[in-house]
């Protein structure tokens, strides 16, 4: 008897693999006659899944499956394109920054989604493609947030709306292996507008009795070049200028002179948000206003604020002398710092966890066979008594005398440890654990 969450899983890793051949066989020129063909031969490995299902509901409800299969992946590989250098890999790049800069990114959260994500774009511009590594703790350095406020982005917008992919999950000294989506998880088929650069969308023209609507208003222009550049500093963490100061600094940098309404649309923040924001930043002489249009000042980038007697400004206090100077005024001196080693003494641990653990692992021996290295088992000491067996295959706690709900009997007498990180099922680690025993029975 096979437990209904083994058997999940087992269907789950079935699929992905059912999906990754289709996926190929389309981007091949294949047909879906072909995909048939493949999965439901007896010898196609891959195609046990089908199989399966073939056998257990009928060929008529495999063939559904696999249709459904092949017009999920047609359409995967019909939206995407392949890279065959680096110029293309730069120019998806490209496009992907200039619908970061024209997607709306309403709420506290969804700022700090943007700035996980260009913190995510700027180590794929240093990777050269759309896949890079990066740990959570190297991202969260990059963005200027928490490791906490970091998993509750992934979780609840990067991921759901398709904006980023974890491939791999890091281990050691390896980072996580993610994959930079365009986000199409949320646009629900809508036309993505045009980068800032080619865009045609400014303020309508009074004269035409043309005005702003919900309908025709803009939609977001912001700078994301400028936003990853100063999202790390501690006058941007939570309780200095924070996230929507980001905003307003990449929409007035990408177009300047904007009234509050047009920066309602182009930062994406509400008008009180927009109102408390802009009367932040005057107050250290970052931007200034003539009339109902607002600017920045002259090295407001470096944190200078203008405060010079013939500028179009309001009553500066006290002008900002950079952005160190900004973070002192709000108490936020040194976050980023403290950030840094807490992360670096977190890593210290991790590896030194690490290091005993390989201690009391044997090295690994193999043999030389026809050219293929062969691993030799070890001696392993986890057979257990027959008595702590149960008789759907779970095992019998020795103190508690109750089923331990991560571990399994596999058909040779052993233990084999279930975790939700395993990817395979039960049937699939026993089966390779049984593989290769019999491998090594073979060549000895």
């Amino acid at each position: 008897m096979v437990l209904r969450t083994d058997r999940q899983g087992a269907a789950e890793h079935g699929h992905r693999i059912t999906a990754a051949i289709a996926c190929y066989v389309a981007r091949a020129g294949g047909t879906v006659d072909e995909l048939t063909r493949l999965l439901l031969h007896p010898d196609h490995e891959g195609g046990r899944h089908a199989r399966h299902i073939a056998l257990r509901s009928g060929q008529g409800r495999a063939l559904d499956y696999i249709r459904r299969v092949w017009a999920s992946a047609s359409a995967a590989v019909a939206s995407t394109r392949v890279v065959e250098s680096r110029q293309q890999a730069h120019e998806v790049l490209a496009a992907l920054r200039d619908r970061i800069e024209t997607t709306p990114w309403r709420g506290e959260r969804g700022r700090t989604a943007l700035r996980v994500l260009r913190a995510h774009l700027n180590f794929a511009e240093i990777a050269g493609g759309p896949l890079h590594h990066a740990s959570e703790r190297q991202t969260a350095e990059e963005a200027g947030v928490s490791r906490t406020t970091l998993r509750v982005v992934y979780e609840t917008v990067l991921k759901p709306r398709g904006w980023l992919r974890r491939l791999r999950v890091g281990h050691g000294r390896e980072g996580s292996t993610w994959y930079l989506g365009d986000g199409s998880a949320h646009r629900h088929g809508v036309p993505v507008p045009l980068s800032r650069f080619r865009t045609t969308q400014y303020p309508p023209d009074p004269a035409l009795e043309e005005w702003p609507t919900p309908e025709t208003g803009t939609t977001a222009d912001i700078d994301s070049t400028v936003i990853g550049r100063l999202m790390g500093h501690d006058a941007f963490a939570h309780h200095g200028l924070g996230s929507s100061a980001l905003m307003i600094i990449g929409a007035l940098h990408a177009r300047q002179s904007q009234t509050i309404s047009e920066l309602v649309g182009s930062a994406s923040v509400s008008r009180a948000t927009a109102y408390r924001t802009l009367r932040r930043l005057a107050d250290h002489g970052l931007v200034h206003h003539s009339g109902e249009t607002w600017s920045l000042a002259p090295r407001a980038l470096e944190g200078f604020g203008n405060g010079l007697p013939d500028a179009v400004t309001d009553e500066v206090a006290e002008p900002a002398q950079g952005w160190d100077s900004v973070a002192k005024r709000h108490g936020t001196t040194g976050i980023a710092a403290r950030r840094k080693a807490l992360h670096a003494a977190e890593r210290a641990a991790y590896r030194e966890r690490l290091e005993r653990l390989s201690e009391h692992r044997s090295k690994a021996v193999v043999i030389v066979r026809d050219g293929h290295q062969v691993l030799v088992p070890t001696p392993r000491p986890d057979e257990i008594p027959p008595t702590w067996h149960s008789p759907d295959g779970r095992v019998l706690d020795p103190v508690t005398g109750r089923p331990a709900a991560d571990w399994r009997v596999a058909t040779d007498g052993r233990l084999i440890l279930i975790t939700p990180a395993d990817q395979r099922s039960y049937d699939e680690l026993a089966a390779a654990h049984a593989e290769a025993l019999s491998e090594w029975e073979s060549a000895a």
